[in-house]
């Protein structure tokens, strides 16, 4: 049972089946939770870590020797977006391959790297683009974490319960794109806007203690070591590709706003580096604490249901950014983008929620057909494991892909978002038409996840 292993440092812990319910309530919850909160706390400093040049940019200017145009700029806070969404598949894999607490020491620990170069370079007046463009690439790693996090602590939860767990691990992660940006808010409070090596200095002893708390009490997993096949039928399913284009609208969204509403306002209302961190930090900060609602709303009443109504009102709230911009009103601009990272936050657990439901109903059907309901299970959480990854991997994506499109709106002249806007409402709809005819086919109201077109 559970309860009773004793594991020595390093040591996996065996026979671990969170849906027993008799092994669960007897000290599997505990174990559980625990692995839960240092998680976030490790996702929590990669996403900081991730997101941490889209503070760094807003300092940059010729009084500091770093002159860069908007066109760089933006393209300074897509790279990081890019590789991180491009290392979230090894790292999905790399947590099966090493355990999860041994994956979670390393992927913490590596985040020193970037941040100390960071902090070094930002120093040094006249510093060229492709070195900064170097560093932002490594500052990577951190949205890599992501996908470890959760593949990891999928395995420590019953699937009722996942939405919740997954929502919470991915919110607390989340919550690190608003917490560098209020870091960078104190920073240009108290010292002004030409010291932002101070703003990596925070990270530098929060990475040590989060990297040797993870090594003190985390466990490894024996049942997170997926089978081989798991990402390979992960690949052959429909489901993992359609789920991935959803997330591309929500959690693309969420990371790729996050990376360049401080930009937005500088080119959109010449908003001044205090202004623009001063306002960016609070919808990051919704969108992450909004995201557990998610999940919890999609264990209720199922996620396809929440996704469907979510994507309508993000291109509603898209709608209001294109009224505010040509009306120039900074007000109803703030309350547009905020609601949309409040609702990209929703989106973001109600689509991952979708994923163990609607292979789960998919093997309900198998099952139906005649497969042994062991194997049909068996193969649902295996393949379940290897889609969160995917989708992550390719949800993020839509964060570079969210960037580009800010960089060619504000640099073709008209200095104008708006372009990039009407862009994202097509995206919302073509969501909304996917879920509509594949999860939704008896119509919105019924919220049940079905597993056939």
């Amino acid at each position: 049972m559970v309860a009773d292993v004793l594991v020595r440092q390093g040591d996996p812990l065996a026979d671990w089946d969170p849906e027993d319910e008799d092994a669960w309530n007897r000290g599997g919850r505990g174990i559980a939770r625990r692995n839960l909160v240092l998680s976030i706390l490790s996702e929590h400093v990669g996403f900081s870590v991730w997101t941490l040049w889209s503070v760094l940019v807003l300092f940059m200017s010729p009084k500091i020797g770093l002159g860069f145009d908007p066109g760089q700029k933006f393209l300074l806070v897509a790279t990081p977006t890019v590789v991180g969404a491009l290392l979230r598949l090894p790292y999905g894999y790399a947590v099966t391959r090493f355990g999860g607490r041994n994956w979670t020491v390393f992927a913490t620990a590596i985040l020193l790297v970037p941040t100390l170069l960071a902090m070094h370079f930002v120093r040094q007046p006249g510093t060229p683009l492709w070195v900064f463009l170097t560093i932002a690439a490594l500052a990577g790693v951190g949205g890599g974490n992501f996908a470890s996090s959760m593949t990891n602590i999928a395995v420590f939860y019953p699937r009722r319960h996942q939405g919740w767990a997954l929502g919470l691990n991915a919110g607390g992660g989340n919550l690190g794109v608003a917490a560098v940006q209020l870091i960078g808010l104190g920073v240009i409070s108290v010292v002004g806007d030409t010291h932002p090596a101070y703003v990596a200095a925070v990270y530098l002893p929060l990475i040590v203690v989060v990297a040797l708390l993870a090594a003190w009490k985390m466990d490894n997993v024996a049942a997170v070591r997926a089978e081989p096949s798991g990402q390979r039928e992960a690949v052959r399913e429909r489901h993992t590709w359609l789920i991935s284009l959803l997330y591309i609208g929500t959690f693309g969204s969420f990371i790729g706003y996050g990376f360049a509403f401080g930009l937005v306002l500088q080119n959109e209302f010449g908003a001044t580096p205090l202004q623009a961190v001063g306002y960016t930090f609070l919808g990051p900060l919704l969108g992450s604490v909004s995201r557990p609602i998610g999940g919890w709303l999609a264990d209720r009443i199922g996620g396809a249901r929440v996704t469907f109504w979510n994507f309508l009102a993000m291109g509603a709230g898209t709608a209001v950014l294109i009224v505010a911009a040509e009306a120039n009103s900074l007000e109803l601009f703030m309350a547009g983008f905020t609601a949309l990272f409040v609702l990209s936050g929703i989106g973001n657990g109600s689509t991952y929620k979708m994923i163990p439901a609607v292979l789960a109903a998919k093997a309900e059907d198998e099952i139906a057909a005649g497969r042994a309901a062991a194997e049909a299970f068996a193969r649902a959480r295996r393949v379940s494991r290897a889609v969160l990854v995917i989708a992550g991997a390719v949800g993020a994506l839509g964060g570079a892909a969210i960037n580009f499109a800010f960089t060619l709106a504000y640099t073709d002249g008209s200095g104008s978002g708006t372009p990039a806007f009407v862009v994202f409402i097509a995206y919302y709809a073509l969501c909304l038409v996917v879920i509509r005819a594949v999860y939704l086919g008896r119509g919105p109201a019924s919220g049940k996840e079905t597993s056939h077109v």
